[in-house]
């Protein structure tokens, strides 16, 4: 494909299409989103309905998108800054297979984790930092302190600056997720991006990427982040699926459209502090019973199509 076929070429799709396109079993998945806002809950339910597993789930704050994989049995492995849902509890299947023993997981700071991606981005194999130094995210089983050659680390090594003898950073390895999800305010078909509000790891995390799928609450013309060009958070380059999804985020918030619906992030903690079946029944309703993402909106908020919703969500704002 030439530069300018590459850039004219629409990278617009169905969710279905992305996923099983570019999501693969065993593959290291980057999530967007924290806590409770702009989290890519329509990509992650049609992960769980195609069933893709044996996952590594990378990020900063992984949350209910994470839970929710994590519940459907999906994941192997996390590596995060944390995983909650801000007022409304950690979350608990994560939790539950941690202290089980069912979940493999890697404790890092949100720093560390942005510093991993940076380092991804870059093409270097690690970035110095300072974060973890005098926490226990840094015990002698986690990282290691100067390994000999041929010696695989830990999570991290803790070394001399060489400019300054006694003075302690903290090397952590680069991370290249195999694919990314992300839901955004605004993109165009050919995978220019608009983030408004917060980003956090978002940006470094999608240019590490191998691939990288976006859910997208606007198509707009590719003239129109043209003529504004320093709106961009993301250029095409980096971008493999866009998929048009309204309320992708659902029930979490996304700036500038919608607040998070509480009393349904509130049911799902409840299904999932309780476990199986609770769990069990959650996902069959909610994702395995629904064909589509649109449906589960209407099943989720009892009301009949978009138009209602966004009545209600501005009456939320």
């Amino acid at each position: 494909m030439t530069t300018s076929t590459a850039r004219n070429a629409t990278r617009v799709m169905t969710a279905a299409e992305a996923v099983t396109r570019f999501v693969r079993p065993g593959a290291v998945l980057g999530m967007g989103g924290q806590n409770i806002g702009r989290c890519p809950m329509a990509l992650t339910h049609e992960i769980i309905r195609q069933r893709i597993g044996g996952l590594t789930v990378v990020g900063c704050n992984l949350s209910i998108g994470m839970d929710q994989l994590v519940g459907a049995g999906l994941v192997r492995r996390t590596e995060s800054g944390s995983g909650n849902l801000e007022r409304f509890g950690t979350t608990f299947c994560w939790r539950r297979g941690i202290e089980t023993g069912t979940l493999e997981h890697e404790d890092y700071s949100h720093l560390a984790m942005v510093s991993r991606f940076l380092a991804g981005e870059m093409g270097i194999p690690f970035m110095p930092t300072r974060s973890m130094l005098g926490s226990d995210l840094l015990t002698p089983a986690a990282a290691a302190t100067s390994p000999t050659r041929g010696e695989r680390p830990g999570k991290a090594v803790v070394t001399d600056n060489p400019w300054h003898p006694g003075e302690c950073v903290v090397l952590v390895p680069a991370l290249l997720p195999d694919v990314s999800i992300v839901h955004v305010q605004r993109a165009d078909p050919i995978g220019n991006v608009i983030i408004e509000g917060f980003a956090t790891h978002e940006p470094e995390m999608m240019r590490a990427s191998r691939h990288v799928i976006v859910s997208c609450e606007e198509l707009i013309s590719t003239d129109e982040i043209r003529a504004h060009p320093e709106r961009t958070t993301i250029p095409f380059v980096y971008l493999d699926a866009v998929v048009v999804q309204r309320y992708g985020a659902y029930p979490t918030s996304t700036y500038g459209y919608y607040d998070y619906d509480g009393d349904h992030v509130a049911a799902y903690q409840q299904a999932a502090r309780l476990g199986s079946p609770a769990i069990d029944e959650y996902l069959r309703s909610h994702v395995w019973g629904c064909a589509t993402f649109e449906e589960h909106l209407q099943r989720a908020t009892n009301r009949v199509g978009l138009d209602a919703l966004d009545a209600s969500m501005r009456e939320m704002m």
